[in-house]
């Protein structure tokens, strides 16, 4: 393909992808103008001193740091309302993480609302195919027929401009009803097609996301007698380890059942959507502490990348600095001294303390029907919690200056039109959230809260 027909490629692709303009803006917006991901942009970048893990039989050397395809970068949409994917910027990060030893990249149908994985496809078809390792996901929640299902696994590839997927998995298992493992691939049928497919070539490994219950963990993981499965991706991080949220499981169990039946495993939520590198200050004190020169978000993913039985840590990096700041800390890998860990989850001890609800911003419960930027709105409170810009009372000695805060950076966050006013509890969200987030009940809760500041007179 020559340079024109490229420029033809991103230019069509433009005026065809429209999504939303939530998330990802927002995740880095609230209280502080200041952008919250904090890097340690004086440092160089290293090239060619990745770690790579390999787990035999497999051949694969994969990279520690692994590209989560789930929160491109976007732009205006030149004709329309919303955003589009920046095509050139995509690509352009994806040219930097290959030259810097980056080559496990993952995707799925609904990230991006629906655009990833075409996306990710045209930057990745740039480079030689055994330059890189793709991996994508079943991400069949509400179409469990057979032929859908396998409908959408076609177009997968098709999307991503391959004949083959490294690592495939079935996408977020651990719900139970319409959404379980038992509905969505066992009665219909379908983990059978996939297991042939590994044995024809199309699919290298077999694999799947968690979210869920204990029960339905284990159940789904005694599947591996019959099925042998390649490798498994969980949420782990130093606050999950010990204190995950909602109905999720403890990252320890998590880590500890897999290892005993010596399956590798892919890492996702190192940083709990980015809520473990925008701690409260006194937190970002106590690492900066231990570790000046480093950033806060290196201390998470060298927590998430020094288990042995770990294949590679993904992080969705939407801007350079964010992915120049991890191929750092991974180029290479400083694996965490024991006293280290347990500093780290002494620090999970101290964070419960900040009563944040626990949004990972992966835009699953988006769009939202009635236009509300759910994860914008979320993440402004848990970042005015992090930096307390929490009035409660009169009384607070700073109660007007977070007041003014909280509030004056929330219309900046979050348009009036998509802000939590407008949910009408349809309910539409809660069955997409991975994190079991009682959605409306938080926006009804939010709404009234800033209600209550909006009518205080000073």
């Amino acid at each position: 393909m020559n340079k024109q027909d490229n420029r033809m490629n991103r230019r069509d692709f433009l005026k065809i992808v429209g999504i939303s303009t939530a998330g990802t803006a927002a995740a880095l917006t609230g209280c502080s103008p200041k952008e919250s991901a904090e890097t340690s942009a004086q440092n160089p970048v290293p090239t060619g001193k990745m770690t790579y893990r390999n787990f035999p039989p497999s051949k694969d050397q994969v990279s520690i740091l692994g590209y989560g395809c789930m929160r491109w970068p976007t732009l205006p949409a030149p004709e329309k309302g919303g955003n589009v994917i920046d095509q050139e910027e995509v690509n352009r990060l994806i040219d930097y993480a290959i030259e810097h030893g980056v080559n496990y990249f993952d995707t799925a149908p609904v990230y991006v609302q629906g655009w990833s994985e075409t996306s990710t496809g045209i930057a990745l078809k740039r480079h030689p195919r055994e330059k890189y390792f793709i991996a994508t996901k079943m991400s069949n929640f509400d179409l469990t027929d057979f032929k859908s299902s396998v409908e959408m696994y076609h177009d997968s590839m098709k999307k991503l401009q391959t004949d083959y997927i490294d690592y495939y998995l079935l996408h977020s298992l651990g719900n139970t009803g319409k959404r379980s493992f038992q509905n969505r691939f066992i009665d219909n049928g379908l983990l059978d097609y996939l297991v042939k497919e590994r044995e024809a070539g199309r699919i290298r490994h077999l694999g799947w996301s968690f979210h869920g219950s204990k029960e339905e963990f284990d159940k789904i993981l005694a599947y591996h007698e019959q099925v042998h499965w390649d490798f498994i991706q969980i949420q782990l991080n130093y606050s999950d380890w010990k204190h995950a949220s909602g109905r999720n499981v403890n990252a320890d169990y998590l880590y500890a059942e897999i290892s005993k039946r010596n399956i590798p495993m892919v890492i996702m939520e190192p940083l709990q959507g980015g809520r473990l590198s925008k701690v409260p200050e006194h937190i970002v004190a106590r690492l900066k502490t231990r570790n000046p020169e480093n950033s806060v978000a290196s201390w998470a993913f060298r927590f998430a990348g020094t288990p042995p039985m770990v294949l590679t840590v993904l992080s969705g990096m939407t801007y350079m600095e964010h992915l120049q700041d991890n191929i750092r800390t991974y180029s290479p890998l400083v694996p965490l001294t024991q006293e280290e860990q347990q500093f780290l989850l002494d620090t999970a001890e101290l964070m419960l303390k900040y009563p944040t609800i626990p949004c990972n911003n992966c835009q699953y419960c988006m769009p939202c029907p009635y236009g509300i930027d759910i994860p914008g709105v979320l993440l402004h409170y848990n970042k005015c919690v992090n930096e307390g810009n929490m009035p409660q009372s009169k009384l607070d000695p700073n109660y007007a200056e977070a007041r003014r805060t909280f509030l004056i950076g929330y219309d900046r966050s979050v348009p009036k039109l998509r802000q939590a006013s407008h949910c009408i509890g349809c309910e539409q969200c809660n069955p997409h959230c991975p994190q079991y987030i009682d959605i409306p009940r938080e926006m009804q809760r939010i709404d009234q809260y800033v209600e209550k500041l909006k009518q205080e007179t000073l």
